[in-house]
């Protein structure tokens, strides 16, 4: 079943404006990218779920006029940390504390030898490194929508700076990585609507090692 979904996805470019996707829809898929693995459970992202039109529409603005963002039900803003932190690092090990009941002498042996690694080095690496993780749930976003055949778009294709104002992310200590507009593909003006999806052959993909 989850192949047959797969197959029906595809990155929709044109969504139908009065279409909108439910609720408990867009709940579902929330949750699939909060249960998404992460290094060392540190869920280094946010996400952002913007519906208010105007504010759509300046993001397609900034993703060089990309019509399927404005025309979305939701887009989904995934922002990764700008940098590791001791108080970020600490907050995760307290939540883990009062949500598993692990000894905190158990959980800081872990993360202090994590912070020792991570916050010496350069900010960029540690963005890049927090970016990496919010791509991990961006697939299981895109994944997650397929199963409730809702259409969703991935896009590199903005400027992160502009998107980073628009919804004050640098003054939260986030940058924005991807979009995922999310609604329902237009019955017409989609040049990709019914193409063939083309992947390379599972013998070219796939190298087994016995």
């Amino acid at each position: 079943m989850l192949i047959d979904k797969l197959n029906w996805r595809y990155a929709t470019k044109k969504m139908d404006p009065a279409k909108s996707v439910p609720q408990d829809k867009v709940e579902r898929i929330l949750e699939a990218i909060n249960l998404a693995p992460t290094s060392s459970g540190l869920q280094p992202f946010e996400v952002f779920v913007v519906t208010n039109p105007e504010v759509k529409a300046k993001l397609s603005e900034a993703a060089y006029g990309q019509a399927q963002v404005a025309d979305s039900s939701h887009v989904l803003v995934f922002a990764a940390w700008d940098n590791y932190s001791v108080e970020r690092i600490d907050a995760v090990v307290a939540h883990t504390h009062a949500e598993r009941g692990t000894p905190l002498e158990t959980l800081n042996a872990y993360y202090d030898g994590l912070k020792a690694m991570m916050l010496p080095r350069d900010a960029e690496v540690n963005f890049g490194h927090a970016a990496r993780q919010a791509y991990i749930a961006l697939g299981v976003a895109l994944t997650a929508a397929a199963f409730e055949e809702v259409d969703a778009t991935p896009m590199e294709g903005f400027e992160p700076a502009k998107v980073d104002e628009i919804l004050g992310l640098r003054a939260l200590g986030l940058r924005s990585v991807t979009l995922m507009p999310i609604g329902y593909r237009a019955t017409e003006g989609d040049w990709l609507l019914g193409a063939k999806k083309v992947r390379k052959p599972m013998s070219e993909l796939v190298t087994e090692i016995a």
